[in-house]
């Protein structure tokens, strides 16, 4: 497979860089069976099988863009936080008084060896450093003189980090607007887009037909807008991000009996990641982080409900409620997906990992939706449309 077999035109007016007015509003691309249809968000809860369950992922996008200017009226220098550094993400945003983070620096050369000052008000000030170089990031060392978290810091200090497609910067209604309603766990640089247009009517809706819900926590990384490598797509370095392995999680998937659908791509991964660990625990190989291909060379015979119960009969005899786990998992065609009947997302730029993940979902017809979503002006990427695929 190459990287030009997920390749497809997107005009530049069909990306979404502003959301509607209202969340729900936008249109649902409903595919089952090869047969596409076209509805409305707000329908989503009478388009669902009885008694379904959708798995949300309740990650919280950080104001990860910090401005430093040295002098009144000069170009800034731009820290943007992509993760902590030898720290878990859930421990990084709990720090008092001083973190290390792997940043881009935007105007590098501006940056001498000095420490950056950012005067926040009411005698709050946040200090950076900058450290030893890895890629195209920096170690930065971050200081604060107060006992005020990471998170608080960078909500004062920070901007909401859009997506680099929408090429503007961000707005006030962008605070509100690229994060979920049900946003809980600080430590995304990126929304999990399909849950974008979930509001408490959707959710009442919900309830009052009978389907259930439940959150898992996936930090998404910038990692998420790298295109596909040119080339063979198994070159491609998939992005690691990090998960919460919790009971919660495994007790509430067991727990159901009917339907389960992923609310986006990170819910995805997230279910199929924890899948792979609980196959390693039955395998009798340690529970660890989820590398790239490590999933294709695991046993593919245990079903998910094996692999959870695996996983949480472990956790229960290792008195651990929840643990912090990176995974590196490329869903990609030949990939079977155990976890879920189908998904809720958005639509994807080309040659991206998350079209790649739609494609070993619903394979070359693919294409198909793409095009019917083309032809009938649906809007794409973050602030756009949505879709129910029911996988092959």
């Amino acid at each position: 497979m190459q990287k030009s077999d997920f390749d497809y035109l997107l005009p530049e007016h069909r990306i979404a860089t502003q959301p509607l007015e209202q969340r729900d509003a936008s249109k649902l691309l409903v595919y089952r069976d090869g047969k596409i249809e076209d509805q409305s968000f707000s329908q989503l809860p009478d388009l669902l099988p009885d008694n379904s369950q959708l798995i949300f992922n309740n990650t919280r996008v950080i104001k990860a863009r910090l401005h430093f200017t040295k002098t009144a009226g000069a170009k800034p220098i731009e820290v943007f936080c992509l993760g902590p550094y030898q720290m878990s993400v859930e421990d990084s945003m709990n720090a008092t008084r001083s973190i290390q983070f792997e940043c881009l620096v935007g105007n590098l050369k501006r940056w001498k060896d000095h420490a950056l000052h950012l005067e926040l008000g009411h005698g709050l000030v946040l200090t950076a450093e900058k450290g030893i170089r890895i890629g195209h990031a920096f170690v930065i060392h971050f200081s604060w003189n107060s006992e005020a978290a990471f998170s608080t810091v960078l909500e004062i200090a920070g901007k909401i980090p859009l997506p680099p497609y929408m090429n503007r910067d961000a707005e006030n209604t962008d605070v509100e607007r690229y994060q979920t309603v049900y946003a809980a766990s600080n430590g995304s640089v990126a929304a999990p887009t399909a849950g974008l247009h979930f509001t408490q009517k959707v959710f009442d809706q919900l309830t009052a037909q009978n389907h259930q819900w439940f959150e898992v926590t996936l930090h998404v990384g910038a990692g998420t807008f790298k295109p596909l490598d040119n080339g063979a797509v198994n070159k491609h370095e998939m992005h690691s991000e990090e998960l919460l392995l919790s009971r919660d999680l495994l007790e509430r998937y067991l727990a159901h009996k009917g339907n389960r659908f992923a609310v986006g791509t990170t819910s995805l991964r997230t279910l199929e990641s924890c899948h792979w660990m609980g196959v390693k625990i039955l395998q009798e190989l340690p529970l660890e982080d989820l590398g790239q291909f490590e999933a294709y060379s695991l046993d593919n015979s245990f079903s998910t409900e094996e692999a959870y119960s695996a996983l949480l009969d472990y956790l229960k005899t290792h008195n651990i409620q929840s643990v912090a786990l990176k995974t590196q998992l490329m869903i990609k065609p030949g990939y079977r997906i155990k976890s879920v009947k189908g998904i809720i997302t958005n639509f994807h730029q080309p040659g991206s990992t998350l079209l790649l993940l739609v494609s070993a979902g619903i394979g070359q017809n693919w294409q198909d939706v793409y095009q019917h979503a083309l032809q009938e002006d649906y809007r794409f990427l973050s602030y756009g449309d949505s879709s129910l695929l029911y996988f092959e």
